[in-house]
């Protein structure tokens, strides 16, 4: 492939680990994770409420990595409340959960900067070195890729098994109980998967630039050198 090509492919590919950059650290600071819907189970079972009824005991949650809001419904109007993770939830939730996920995104962060970094490097520098050339660019986005997903699985996690929605709702609740009603992952969560998707488009035009995959290319190297060897 002609040099200029390249440049260019490198240069889109770069921008494209820094537009990561970007929407992972919007989608951190933002309370759109998880959308949810709440039923108030105490007030819902005084009253013996079933179809339309329950419109009245069911509430909504929004809730992101440090913050949230919502309005609880029990029959007796709105209350809307503010919560924050930090300290006020920090006791009754899976703590170290919580913090991994803020940890690795912060680290995909990272690895999305030194992958913009390096593409730009590689596109008007003149790389030495294994980790600063073509090779290296497969190491960075395949790095960002795996902390994508475990940031992904593990938030999953903290949602579905630890069952994070019914603990937020109950929390400093000493009369009414309440229940998940319905809820789904909001569009932090899928800028998320989104950047996963980015980290593997960068890997396709790394190959598409004409640099073979490392594993293969050392596949390739070992097949010629036994060649080699048995001819001597």
């Amino acid at each position: 492939m002609p040099s200029l090509q390249k440049k260019m492919i490198f240069s889109f590919a770069g921008v494209l680990s820094f537009a990561c950059v970007l929407i992972v650290a919007a989608a951190m600071g933002t309370q759109f994770w998880v959308q949810a819907a709440v039923l108030c189970k105490t007030g819902a079972q005084i009253v013996n409420a079933t179809g339309p009824e329950l419109d009245k005991f069911i509430g909504r949650a929004n809730y992101g990595l440090f913050h949230g809001k919502g309005m609880k419904q029990c029959g007796l109007g709105d209350r809307p409340f503010q919560f924050s993770f930090f300290p006020d939830l920090m006791n009754v939730i899976p703590a170290s959960l919580h913090l991994a996920v803020i940890f690795f995104c912060a680290v995909l962060i990272l690895f999305s900067s030194v992958s913009s970094a390096f593409f730009f490097y590689n596109a008007f520098g003149k790389p030495y070195e294994t980790l600063h050339g073509p090779l290296g660019l497969y190491l960075w986005n395949m790095i960002s890729c795996f902390l994508s997903c475990l940031v992904l699985i593990l938030f999953t996690s903290e949602v579905k098994v630890h069952h994070l929605t019914e603990i937020i709702s109950n929390f400093n609740e000493g009369s009414f109980i309440y229940k998940t009603q319905s809820e789904q992952f909001d569009r932090s969560f899928w800028l998320i998967f989104l950047t996963f998707l980015v980290h593997g488009l960068n890997i396709l035009l790394i190959r598409l630039t004409g640099i073979q995959f490392p594993f293969q290319e050392a596949k390739e190297s070992d097949a010629t050198t036994g060649a080699a060897d048995l001819m001597y």
